[in-house]
């Protein structure tokens, strides 16, 4: 049976140290949270003022060094690129990077939603600011390393292409995507860039439009402009093969070298695009501003198989097989041939699916601005998804730590479920957001409060705690 991607490193340390738990993006911890059903009452509320909102999720670190101690540490990014650590244990902040210059972005509309990675064997965390690069930070201290390669302009025109989603790390190689800001000002073009994570050299870039083009284009080069890659999850990586799956928002699709929204699987090293899963009715959704890339594919194991839950705009989930997306075995000018189709609970998919494995089934929790559902994966050679259970209560990317099922709703709060049949065992409290989400470790659950779009310079970071 196949796993769900985590490493035996972050179950073993409790870490959360990326966006989704692990490269898979499962959103599903495998460690024992410290939490159960009957302690949800009892988790103490702290609100901690932080440089700025973090629409996006935080990581975590079990037992690290920083500032010459071994401590438990929460590390977020804010709109304006600011990263900070924050203690978990009290919510003392312990540093901050501020990006030079930042004081000409806050208050403009270049914001980002990315969250940081950690890579804890090296002790550095990377992080994305609005100005198009991306950062290696120490994790002890939060000095920029600027040797080699550092830090790595992943555009040539941030003022047009935006880093919105969060970073991933496969192998030695740091993986970042492009977008465009709201109103999609041309020109832009969505792209995956490979990073070595040492040097900080570009080992590779893929666009999704002029894709013959294969390092950092100048977007007024490209006759295309959008296909904007700006789902919460960004890069997701296949376990067992490196392989890189994301999702195209609107744009030109030709099968050949545009391929605006799209489902695209890449090969590890980004030389090679393998295959593509393109809706049939893919011109409406380009025309009528519907992204399929509002939120990226979901891998869910079955047997010795990786399918994946496509959602989008339009308020459908498909469910897609990973090692052949349309049914023809190669990437090409074809559309469709996705295993199922159902409707998503309460509108477009703008959050990244929980995945989760219990009494040897797959399961996937699905939430959006209307409400939330749970999904369990059927069948034998015919893999089906059914309904099991759905709430009418809005939510941003679910998660599943400790058994445990948490979502956040913008308009305020934590509703925590039994996973396997939708009883909520209790509510934390919490204030209004937007894309942000909660994670859950060692007796700790840290949620972001807050919309980039206001365009604050302060922010909060609510922890509740076990007493």
């Amino acid at each position: 049976m196949l796993g769900l991607g985590a490493t035996p490193a972050l179950a073993a340390t409790h870490d959360w140290a990326r966006f989704g738990f692990d490269a898979a993006r499962s959103n599903s911890s495998t460690a024992s949270a410290g939490i159960a059903a009957r302690d949800i009452a009892h988790l103490k509320r702290q609100d901690v003022t932080v440089p700025g909102t973090v629409d996006s999720s935080p990581i975590y670190l079990h037992g690290v060094q920083v500032k010459g101690k071994k401590r438990d540490v929460f590390v977020a990014t804010t709109s304006y690129g600011r990263t900070f650590a924050l203690d978990a244990r009290n919510g003392h902040r312990l540093w901050t990077f501020s990006p030079p210059g930042i004081g000409s972005l806050e208050g403009t509309y270049r914001i980002t939603h990315s969250s940081p990675i950690a890579d804890r064997g090296s002790g550095f965390v990377y992080a994305a600011s609005p100005d198009g690069k991306i950062r290696k930070l120490s994790l002890a201290s939060g000095g920029q390393v600027v040797s080699g390669s550092w830090p790595v302009r992943i555009t040539r025109l941030p003022s047009r292409e935006k880093i919105g989603t969060a970073l991933n790390l496969s192998g030695n190689n740091l993986i970042a995507t492009t977008g465009g800001y709201t109103g999609d000002a041309p020109p832009y073009q969505g792209h995956v860039v490979l990073i070595d994570k040492g040097s900080g050299k570009i080992a590779r870039v893929f666009n999704a439009l002029c894709s013959n083009s294969h390092g950092l284009i100048q977007p007024s080069t490209c006759s295309e402009t959008g296909s904007a890659i700006w789902a919460r999850s960004g890069a997701v990586v296949v376990p067992g093969t490196g392989r890189i799956l994301v999702t195209t928002g609107d744009g030109n699709f030709n099968g050949s070298t545009n391929w605006g929204d799209s489902v695209l699987e890449l090969s590890a090293n980004l030389k090679h695009l393998l295959g593509n899963w393109t809706p049939t009715d893919e011109s409406s959704l380009d025309s009528g501003d519907v992204d399929l890339g509002s939120t990226a594919p979901a891998l869910l194991p079955f047997g010795s198989r990786w399918l994946a839950l496509q959602g989008g705009k339009d308020a459908k989930l498909r469910l897609l097989d990973v090692g052949n997306l349309n049914r023809h075995g190669k990437a090409c000018a074809c559309k469709g041939g996705q295993l199922q189709t159902l409707d998503a609970p309460g509108g477009g998919v703008f959050t990244a699916p929980a995945v989760w494995r219990h009494n040897g089934r797959t399961w996937a929790f699905v939430a959006t601005f209307g409400g939330s559902a749970a999904y369990r994966l059927d069948g034998t050679s015919k893999p089906r998804l059914h309904l099991v259970w759905s709430s009418g209560r809005s939510g941003t990317s679910p998660i599943v730590a400790g058994g445990l099922l948490y979502v956040y709703s913008p308009g305020g709060d934590v509703a925590v479920y039994r996973p396997a049949t939708g009883h909520r065992v209790g509510t934390l409290s919490a204030d209004g957001g937007h894309w942000s989400s909660p994670i859950v470790a060692d007796g700790r659950v840290a949620i972001p409060v807050g919309d980039a779009n206001d365009h604050h310079t302060t922010g909060t970071i609510t922890i509740y705690r076990k007493p």
